[in-house]
């Protein structure tokens, strides 16, 4: 049986420090999320940011397009420092970024982190020009950079000179082929560049984005064995929906058991009013089911079968998941290790009672026929059955009980 992943065997990569959090160098893999309102409007901009900071984005990019966006960040960020949210606030720059951050000392300064994409930069003689003009801003303000390739915006030159050369080769590779090693090269020059200009190589961070599954795994299979700088990790267009989620949990996953990636985003297309921090949640799920990190205590259900036609054990199973979100920020303000707790609610006698015993908490509700009762099991042994109506209620109450005299307070 293949072993668990463990942090120390993650891919060795530079450190890189984004405002008070380090990408890479065997630090935690960190979680990002993007803000989906135009930046101009700081109130709306501010609200999103702080909404995905409190869900647990621990890094937030934002779109930074026009001469109004760029004025709108240092404001944003007096906003968020006055709500004492100091996520790190990423830019991410295309077409005219080199103008924008030169006219906006205070948008450069403002921001932790400059995202750039070498195919969306500038053409021909102006695109190492204005990539210089981008790299300066970052080494005069001591601001790290993602250099971030994107096969959807990929560099149209570079892609026509491998493909010629490919095209001449006694071997010649196919067209897919040749845009994954694309990718790379182009993610792998820039950074080269961006070195020769003056900045540190500790100051890289790298992404090679696709949207298809397979692709992805190449991709940073490829890029993993040519560089040591920290990558960020995820699917450019993931999908809506379980589509999304499935697709970015595979990708993800594979790579992170392979010990390839700094830090990870979901980038999820939300439903009609869809709640933008669902992205958020999925990340950190994929983290804490790998075993890589904790958020959240979490919950085991079972998927309910022909012995459990009544809801009860669903209802009680959404009820205590949305329980202990809620309360998390509470509880992991005054209580040590309270994310790594583990909750079971089960729908009846097959696998009910041992499923609750592996967990901290555990309850067996009645299947179908079965008596109207509902073991509680605590560190593996049954303490109380519970009976009525207020089934919920109660389990909440122990749940909170546990919590309190299981974790020690923290001491600062």
């Amino acid at each position: 049986m293949n072993e668990p992943i463990t942090i120390e065997k993650r891919r060795n990569s530079l450190a890189v420090n984004v405002g008070h959090l380090q990408i890479g160098g065997g630090a935690p893999i960190v979680v990002q999320s993007m803000t989906n309102t135009d930046t101009a409007d700081v109130e709306g901009t501010t609200a999103q940011i702080k909404e995905l900071a409190d869900a647990g984005s621990e890094l937030v990019r934002i779109t930074v397009n026009t001469p109004e966006a760029a004025e709108a960040v240092p404001k944003i960020k007096d906003k968020l420092d006055a709500l004492n949210c100091k996520v790190p606030l990423i830019g991410d720059f295309h077409y005219i970024g080199h103008k924008l951050l030169t006219n906006t000392p205070g948008c450069a300064e403002a921001l932790a982190k400059y995202r750039i994409n070498p195919g969306n930069v500038g053409f021909r003689e102006k695109r190492d020009q204005q990539f210089q003009t981008m790299i300066e801003v970052a080494i005069k303000y001591d601001k790290p950079v993602r250099i971030g390739v994107n096969w959807g915006s990929l560099d149209q030159e570079l892609l026509a000179s491998m493909m010629d050369k490919n095209a001449k080769s006694s071997n010649p590779l196919d067209a897919q082929e040749m845009m994954r090693q694309a990718l790379v090269e182009s993610a792998l020059r820039s950074a080269n560049l961006a070195e020769e200009i003056g900045l540190d190589s500790r100051k890289i961070v790298i992404s090679c984005k696709v949207s298809q599954v397979q692709d992805l795994i190449s991709v940073y299979n490829n890029l993993a064995k040519k560089c040591n700088y920290a990558l960020h990790v995820g699917l450019t267009e993931a999908g809506m929906g379980s589509k999304g989620i499935v697709a970015s949990t595979a990708g993800i996953g594979v790579l992170l058991h392979q010990g390839i990636g700094d830090t990870i985003r979901v980038s999820l297309t939300p439903e009609p009013g869809g709640d933008r921090a669902r992205e958020v949640i999925v990340a950190q799920e994929i983290l804490q089911t790998m075993g890589l990190r904790s958020f959240v205590p979490m919950v085991t259900a079972c998927p309910g079968c022909g012995r459990t036609t009544s809801t009860v054990f669903q209802d009680l199973a959404d009820r205590i998941q949305n329980y202990v979100r809620i309360k998390m920020p509470e509880w992991k303000k005054y209580y040590e290790g309270v994310e790594d707790m583990q909750l079971a609610v089960m729908g009846c006698i097959v696998n009910g009672p041992g499923e609750s015993k592996h967990a901290d908490i555990g309850i067996s509700l009645p299947g179908t026929g079965e008596s109207p009762a509902a073991p509680v099991f605590i560190d593996g042994e049954k303490t109380i059955t519970l009976r009525g109506e207020n089934i919920a209620e109660e389990f909440h109450r122990i749940v909170d009980e546990y919590v309190a005299n299981k974790y020690p307070l923290k001491t600062s």
